[in-house]
C-alpha cells in the first residue's frame, strides 16, 4: 500500500557506537526505517567513538571508509542513524560527493511517505519545513546574493533570506489550518465528555501492534502491517463493552527512540488526543529483546506531550510468540496494571475487555454524586 516507486537509490548506512548500548538493536532499527523509506541497503559502516567529531561527525578516517565504501557498491546516498548538525551534512556530502541524510530527515521522509489525511499532511509538511529551516544554507551557496537585471532589481536581498521568509509564511499558514482542526477536535471532545463516554488511547512503539489490537477490539479495518509507522493518522470508534457500557477507543500514531522534536511539535493536536484521555493502553510487543528501551521511549514521548500522568494499563502483546499465558496482573491496590494477550489471535482480549470495564465502573462510581 505505502510502496514508493523503484528509485535506484542505494543507501551505505552509519552508526557509529558511542558506548550507549543496545547498539544491535538500534541498528536492525535502523535498517527497518531504510527498507521503510523505499531505499535498499549495501553496507553498513560502523566504529567506536566517545563523542561526535564538530566538523564531520564521523572524524576524518571514518569518512574516508564511508567514501570507499560508497564507491565499491556504487551508493547514491548515505543515510546516518544520528542526528547531523547543518554544518555536519554540508561538510559531509562536500566530502563525500552524495547526499547525506541523517535519522530525522529519514523518519520524516518516511512520515511524509504514509501521511494519507488532509491533516496529517498538513502536519508532516510543517515538521519538514521547520526542520528544513536549520538547513536553507546548503543549497543555496552558489546565490551568495542576487544579481541585477530585469524582475531582480531592486532590495537586492540575499536569496536565502527570502526563502526563509517565504518558508515562514507557509508555516505560519500551516500552524492556522491545524488550529483550526483542533478546535473542531476539541467540539467534538466536549460532545463526548459531556456523554460521559470513557476515552481509551492505544499506544507504543511503532510496529507493537497497535491497529492489530484496535482491530481486534473494535472490527474496525484500520490499517495494519509489519512495518514502521503503518499508522499516522489517528483512528477512534465507539466500542461496546459488557458491564460498562459504551467506550471510545483511539489508535494513534506509533512512537520511536529519538522522534524528531519537529515531528512531534507538528503532531501535537493530533497527539491531543492521547493527552485528554481517560486511560492509556500501552501496547509492547513482548517478543522483542528492545522492549525496555522501547517502553522508555514511548513514557518520554507521553511526558513530552503532556501525558505522563495519564493511568495506564500496559497491553503485553504477541504472547503467541513468547508462549505466555494469557493473564492479567494487578498492583497492591487491587488495580490491573499488565495484560498479557495476542491481538493476532485473540488471546486474552476477553481479559483485556474486562479489564476496560473494571476501569469503566470505577470512574462512573467516583463520579456519582455523594448522597447526604
Amino acid at each position: 500500500m505505502f510502496e514508493r516507486p523503484a528509485t535506484g537509490e542505494n543507501a551505505i548506512l552509519v552508526q557509529l557506537d558511542f558506548d550507549e548500548g543496545d547498539f544491535v538493536e538500534r541498528l536492525e532499527e535502523f535498517r527497518l526505517l531504510v527498507t521503510s523509506a523505499g531505499a535498499q541497503p549495501l553496507a553498513v559502516v560502523s566504529g567506536r567513538r566517545q563523542r561526535p567529531d564538530p566538523a564531520t561527525f564521523a572524524g576524518k578516517g571514518k569518512v574516508a571508509e564511508i567514501g570507499e565504501t560508497a564507491r565499491l557498491h556504487d551508493a547514491d546516498l548515505v543515510l546516518f542513524n544520528h542526528d547531523l548538525a547543518p554544518g555536519q551534512q554540508r561538510n559531509l556530502e562536500r566530502e563525500l560527493g552524495l547526499r547525506v541524510v541523517d535519522r530525522s530527515s529519514l523518519i520524516l521522509d518516511i512520515f511524509a511517505l504514509r501521511a494519507k489525511s488532509h491533516e496529517g499532511k498538513l502536519q508532516v509538511e510543517l515538521a519538514q519545513l521547520q526542520h528544513l529551516s536549520t538547513r536553507l544554507v546548503r543549497g543555496w551557496t552558489h546565490l551568495e546574493r542576487q544579481k541585477g537585471g530585469i524582475g531582480l532589481r531592486g532590495p537586492g536581498e540575499k536569496q536565502l533570506e527570502t526563502d526563509r521568509r517565504l518558508l515562514g509564511k507557509r508555516v505560519a499558514l500551516l500552524k492556522d489550518r491545524l488550529k483550526l482542526l483542533g478546535r473542531q477536535r476539541q467540539v467534538r471532545r466536549r460532545a463526548r465528555v459531556r456523554g460521559e463516554v470513557l476515552a481509551v488511547s492505544l499506544v507504543g512503539y511503532t510496529n507493537a501492534g497497535k491497529s492489530t489490537l484496535f482491530n481486534a477490539l473494535t472490527k474496525a479495518g484500520a490499517f495494519a502491517a509489519d512495518q514502521l509507522f503503518a499508522t499516522l493518522d489517528t483512528t477512534s470508534r465507539r466500542m461496546f463493552v459488557e458491564g460498562a457500557g459504551q467506550i471510545v477507543i483511539s489508535d494513534t500514531v506509533g512512537f520511536i527512540r529519538d522522534l524528531p522534536h519537529a515531528l512531534v511539535a507538528a503532531f501535537q493536536a493530533t497527539l491531543e488526543e492521547t493527552a485528554q484521555a481517560d486511560l492509556l493502553l500501552h501496547v509492547v510487543d513482548s517478543a522483542s529483546p528492545d522492549r525496555d528501551q522501547q517502553m522508555a521511549a514511548v513514557s518520554q514521548v507521553l511526558e513530552e506531550i503532556g501525558a505522563g500522568a495519564i493511568s495506564q494499563i500496559v497491553v503485553w502483546n504477541k504472547i503467541d510468540v513468547t508462549g505466555a499465558e494469557a493473564e492479567f496482573e494487578r498492583d497492591e491496590c487491587g488495580s490491573i496494571t499488565r495484560v498479557r494477550v495476542s491481538a493476532r489471535t485473540g488471546a486474552g482480549l476477553a481479559l483485556l475487555r474486562e479489564s476496560l470495564a473494571e476501569v469503566a465502573r470505577s470512574r462512573a462510581r467516583l463520579a456519582e454524586p455523594e448522597t447526604a
